[in-house]
């Protein structure tokens, strides 16, 4: 009887190194199709609450530029639609800082974060000096017309 409890956890648990395996292919893949044609950033986000409650978590995501709209994408998900979508049209960009101690742990080396308004959707974006110089690219290249609020980062 002991043998087979011993073959039977150790069947258990091959099932599980492999089903963990396929999870780490299938992202791997996730990501590649997603950065494959360009236009993407590495950025986290999290939400800020209208009433000025706790913000959310952070979340790493890829961020892709969709003409005027910035569709974000969990790094870790299977969805294929955007967690979030941020349009260029009445953005506003304001408050650039370092993350704090406790929030740094939590994010990519060596990022600033941006508070961005699209609506009433409020959010911070976490992402790298180069990322950020395109970010704000994408929004100063906006049509002739298009509004867009941008306070010039400090």
């Amino acid at each position: 009887m002991g043998e087979h409890l011993a073959l039977d956890v150790g069947g258990a648990l091959a099932a599980l190194v492999l089903v963990a395996a396929l999870l780490v292919v299938c992202m791997l893949v996730r990501r590649w199709l997603f950065t494959r044609g360009g236009g993407t950033v590495e950025c986290s986000l999290r939400e800020l609450s209208p009433e000025g409650g706790a913000p959310g978590v952070w979340r790493l995501g890829i961020g892709r530029y969709k003409g005027d709209e910035l569709h974000w994408h969990r790094v870790f998900g299977f969805r294929r639609r955007p967690r979030q979508v941020i349009h260029r049209r009445g953005l506003v960009v304001s408050n650039r800082r370092r993350p704090g101690p406790q929030e740094a742990e939590g994010l990519l080396p060596e990022v600033s974060v941006i508070e961005v308004r699209d609506g009433g959707l409020t959010v911070e974006l976490a992402m790298s000096a180069a990322a950020l110089t395109g970010f704000l690219a994408w929004l100063e290249a906006a049509p002739p017309g298009l509004p867009v609020d941008l306070h010039p980062p400090e």
